[in-house]
């Protein structure tokens, strides 16, 4: 992975507030990475400095070594899981800052 891709890699994720979440694919989007798991590999690498707590798996679930302390972190912010998955349509980071009814879809396209 470049330098450049790298820095928007962390520049995404830097971005997404407290009190909401992302999914690796969703920053791999915003960020132009090829995959995900470029962006779990730049927070594995790099993201200590990071919301790394922000960033979830597809399902909204996080990966399974950082299960309590990533949860345990999202709870402080608000951000709650029912059986270890967030609920993604109701904490997922809107890029746009639009805010959703409960009627729309959710999600960052």
């Amino acid at each position: 992975m470049n330098d450049e891709l790298h820095e928007r890699i962390r520049a995404v994720i830097a971005d997404v507030p407290a009190g909401t979440v992302a999914t690796y694919g969703d920053v791999a989007a915003l960020s132009g990475a090829p995959s995900p798991r470029m962006v779990g590999r730049a927070l594995a690498e790099d993201g200590h400095d990071l919301p790394w707590h922000r960033i979830l798996r597809a399902n909204g679930t996080p990966a399974p070594h950082l299960l309590h302390e990533q949860l345990e972190r999202l709870r402080a912010e608000g951000v709650l899981a029912d059986g270890g998955k967030v609920d993604l349509r109701k904490y997922r980071w809107s890029p746009d800052g639009d805010e959703h009814g409960e009627d729309e879809p959710v999600g960052l396209f």
